[in-house]
């Protein structure tokens, strides 16, 4: 069975969000993109929890048995389990969406592992949002997009060889 091929320009929808040719990172990734739930929605949910917790906490028969003291006690509690429900879930989501599109990824940039451009820190793509901004202000195509990119890669290769050369380095030592 033959792996479905996920479009550049999708996975680049799913990972980054473009407003007025800038480009930024989504702090969710959009599974909307590859057939799941959007990032929009999962926000709202997670937008949601505190507010539904502070209802089930302080309504009136609830806070009745509870009390003050107990009420903010729990409220403050389960908040906090509530942000660390929030942190595990969007790790979930982020690498569900990593997963999902890491075969098409290697498939388009064999040379490029994706993990390294989504990286926040230094990696031989550090620049990736700036490059991949510079071609939307272009306006190039989707077909071009690819042929781009890969020539971005390529230099951004060059420019931070040294780091480049080390991290392959690594990974060929870590394959052994």
């Amino acid at each position: 069975m033959s792996e479905e091929t996920i479009s550049l320009q999708t996975m680049l929808d799913a990972l980054y969000n473009v407003k007025n040719k800038k480009v930024k990172k989504r702090l969710i990734f959009d599974q909307s993109k590859l057939g799941g739930i959007g990032s929009k929605w999962v926000k709202i949910f997670f937008l949601s929890l505190p507010i539904i917790l502070y209802i089930g906490i302080f309504n009136p028969k609830i806070f009745s048995m509870l009390g003050i003291a107990q009420a903010v006690i729990f409220y403050i509690v389960f908040l906090s389990m509530t942000m660390i429900m929030v942190a595990g879930l969007t790790f979930i989501n982020n690498n569900k969406v990593i997963r999902q599109i890491e075969s098409s990824w290697s498939r388009i940039f064999p040379d490029v592992e994706l993990k390294q451009v989504l990286a926040s820190n230094s990696t031989p793509y550090k620049d990736f949002l700036v490059h991949y901004s510079a071609l939307l202000d272009e306006g190039v195509t989707d077909e071009t997009l690819q042929y781009k990119l890969h020539e971005r890669f390529v230099q951004m290769q060059n420019e931070n060889k040294e780091l480049y050369e080390q991290l392959n380095r690594q990974s060929v030592h870590h394959e052994k």
